[in-house]
């Protein structure tokens, strides 16, 4: 039976003291051959995969019935977005109970199902552990905030007011801005305090600079890995070291509130010690996979990180890339938009592929929860060329050196979403940004904005996935909790799997070359890149241990583009293309072809 949530912390941090030095743990290293590195990763978020019990709603049932498809399609890990205890502010990234499953995805005993059905498929299970923060209706928080001397205070961040304003009202303690907006601190007359939080006022930030903190969450991370699943995704785990006497953000306009995570947060001069110490205490008893989702976050820090001798994390999402189609002099953060140029695009993956070479592993995504869909984003969603694109765009990305991810959806070559109001959007960055912009500041008109939550808005990745043309798409019989797609009946699953063709049969045949004969190529071949400032076409080798090399050529316009790297005087041989026959003397609109290059 699970501790009450109340009192576990205590008993269990009496019980099992931080640091322990009587059961030390050798160093391993992380180089060489791992399980984590050949996986092909799926990502999953409940909410909109697969509604199971007819409310609208995607559920663990749901998930569970779909493992056929997910084994059919080739992966062998999940990644599973929040299923834990929340009153669901942030989508269930704001938990109340870490040793729960939300009411509305099911019981305990549907996720022990699941876990259970996916093991016999071959396929593992890695949790979205949050722990930067909780939900304000967690049962820490509200001790904490019940009175200053309440022994849960000190596991989040209250702090007195600044001074006042001209009216006598309470000013925060710094001007941190929230990353959903507004201000990231609110104001409790309870105690007269203030307590931070990064991202929604429901999700106040833990205090990692409290040992009973940091044990509480080993704890949990304990308790499930000793349940079966197999790893973690850590959410926003490197702002978890907050700067000694938390000041003010110099980058902050007096004027208004930031809009993003303050610099002085990422990457805090605490992390690594914590996720060395999360590892020690945690993941390294387990053969499990960690992966850390890190914003601001270069290659050489990523090295500290995931390093192969850092006894920290195996690998980190980070988010470089997903900056170049926004203009950093709009001054708006993500919420801007701009034409990507393919150099830049290249530099940033380039870079992270030659930096990390032979010191740490990397993940690869072009999809998540958090972003837009790729094929609208850096593709071309027309109907002529939504395919080929989705394809292209596939084959650039598995066959670089790292464990791939694919986001839900992205198999059948999902596309962005446009709703006309943004009452029917969901997401609160997107109805947060649209309300400060359009009718608190009045900066932008309501068409522009909208235009850039049909670029930029999270809710293109979170509307339900198309299963079949029937009403719903498949997800669910009744409507479900947000809106569909309007192409569902002609971009769906069923008729993917029906098509040799198809998207999905691509990411068949892409995920089966790396977990089979060329898994040497395209997990720990070498990564050489090509004609970086080509503008217009990515090019690059991986190069095997046995001599082989593997040319990737992707042409990511709708132009033709006349290549040849010298392609008739190595024996060239086709492995993978998007179209179905081969033209070495051109490559035609969204093109993507890999050869196997033997030296005469």
């Amino acid at each position: 039976m699970r501790p009450c949530p109340g009192d576990f912390l205590f008993s269990a941090f009496s019980s099992y003291s931080l640091l322990r030095k009587e059961d030390p743990v050798a160093h391993t290293s992380n180089a060489g051959k791992q399980w984590w590195k050949e996986a092909v990763v799926y990502q999953i978020w409940p909410r909109s995969f697969q509604d199971s019990n007819g409310d609208g709603i995607g559920d663990i049932p749901g998930i569970t019935s779909r493992i056929p498809y997910l084994a059919e399609l080739g992966i062998n890990v999940i990644w599973l977005s929040p299923v834990f205890g929340s009153p669901n502010d942030d989508m269930g990234y704001d938990i109340s109970d870490y040793h729960a499953i939300m009411t509305e995805f099911g019981t305990m005993n549907d996720f022990d199902r699941l876990l259970t059905t996916a093991h016999d498929n071959g396929i593992k299970i890695l949790m979205d552990m949050v722990a930067n923060h909780t939900s304000d209706e967690h049962e820490w928080f509200v001790q904490s905030r019940s009175s200053k001397d309440n022994p849960y205070r000190d596991f989040y961040y209250w702090r007195d007011s600044s001074g006042t304003d001209e009216n006598g009202n309470p000013l925060p303690p710094n001007n941190w801005g929230s990353e959903f907006g507004g201000r990231a601190w609110e104001y409790d007359e309870t105690t007269d305090q203030w307590y931070l939080h990064m991202f929604s006022q429901k999700q106040p930030d833990l205090n990692w600079e409290n040992p009973k903190v940091r044990e509480a969450i080993y704890e949990m991370t304990r308790w499930w890995l000793d349940k079966g699943i197999d790893g973690f995704r850590l959410d926003a785990i490197n702002i978890i070291s907050k700067p000694e006497g938390l000041p003010d953000d110099p980058s902050v306009d007096p004027a208004k509130h930031s809009s993003s995570i303050p610099f002085v947060i990422e990457n805090g001069t605490r992390v690594h010690e914590w996720m060395h110490e999360m590892n020690r205490e945690a993941f390294s008893h387990y053969d499990c996979m960690t992966v850390g989702e890190m914003s601001a976050t270069p290659p050489a820090e990523a090295i500290q990180y995931a390093g192969f001798e850092s006894d920290e994390l195996h690998m980190i999402f980070h988010f470089e890339h997903m900056g170049v189609d926004s203009d950093p002099e709009a001054g708006m953060g993500k919420w801007s938009l701009q034409k990507f140029d393919l150099r830049e695009l290249k530099e940033i993956l380039n870079s992270w592929q030659t930096e990390l070479a032979g010191k740490a592993w990397g993940s690869l995504y072009w999809n998540n929860h958090d972003q837009p869909r790729v094929v609208s984003r850096f593709g071309n969603d027309a109907e002529e060329y939504r395919e080929l694109s989705a394809k292209m765009l596939a084959t650039v990305l598995h066959f670089m050196q790292g464990t791939p991810y694919i986001y839900q959806g992205e198999e059948i070559g999902m596309t962005n979403v446009q709703f006309d109001s943004i009452e029917d959007y969901k997401d609160l960055d997107s109805i947060n940004f649209y309300h400060d912009m359009v009718t608190e500041q009045g900066t932008l008109t309501h068409e522009q904005a909208m235009e850039l939550i049909y670029a930029k808005g999270r809710d293109n990745a979170r509307t339900p996935v198309q299963w079949d043309s029937t009403e719903y798409a498949g997800f669910s019989t009744i409507e479900p909790w947000i809106g569909l797609n309007d192409n569902y009946p002609t971009v769906n699953a069923a008729d993917a799997q029906d098509r040799e063709n198809s998207v999905f049969a691509y990411y068949q045949q892409l995920i089966k070359l790396r977990r089979g004969e060329l898994k040497e190529h395209m997990v720990y071949g070498t990564f050489v890149p090509l004609d970086t400032e080509d503008a217009d076409v990515y090019a690059y080798e991986r190069h095997a241990d046995n001599g082989e090399k593997l040319l990737i050529i992707a042409n990511f316009t709708d132009q033709e583009q006349e290549r040849t790297y010298e392609l008739a005087a190595h024996n060239p041989q086709l492995v993978i293309s998007n179209y179905s026959d081969d033209a070495h003397q051109t490559l035609r609109p969204y093109e993507a072809k890999v050869y196997k290059v033997l030296s005469n």
